[in-house]
């Protein structure tokens, strides 16, 4: 509950740091809202393609790193450029692996006889 408590503070700090919006340009109240429907439809384009992937892999949506996601649309544009005629979606699904689409698995809780008691010395 708590992670998807923040979305809208999540969208605007990765969509600024990707798109490197983190100073507005102007304090005019037209400039703000531009930035503001920029920000929210480029993450919601966004969001939308990490849930195609996360369909296509057959993950959680959670588990899909936008970050990666993101930065795999360059590598996408210069598989287009070469020929390759394969869908966003399929493509950043079929080089998950080599991009890091897919977040490593944490362990959450330490396993079980590993934890060590103190003694006294």
């Amino acid at each position: 509950m708590y992670r998807s408590r923040w979305r809208i503070e999540e969208a605007f700090l990765l969509t600024k740091r990707l798109l490197g919006l983190a100073y507005l340009w102007s304090g005019s109240r037209n400039a703000v809202q531009l930035q503001l429907y920029a920000t929210l439809l480029v993450y919601g384009v966004l969001m939308e393609i990490c849930q195609g992937v996360a369909a296509a892999l057959e993950q959680r949506l959670d588990r899909i790193s936008v970050e990666m996601v993101f930065r795999g649309c360059y590598h996408y544009v210069a598989a287009l450029r070469r020929g390759e005629e394969r869908g966003l979606v399929a493509y950043l699904a079929a080089e998950a692996a080599t991009l890091g689409i897919v977040k490593r698995q944490r362990s959450r809780h330490p396993e079980q006889g590993t934890a060590h008691a103190l003694v006294p010395t």
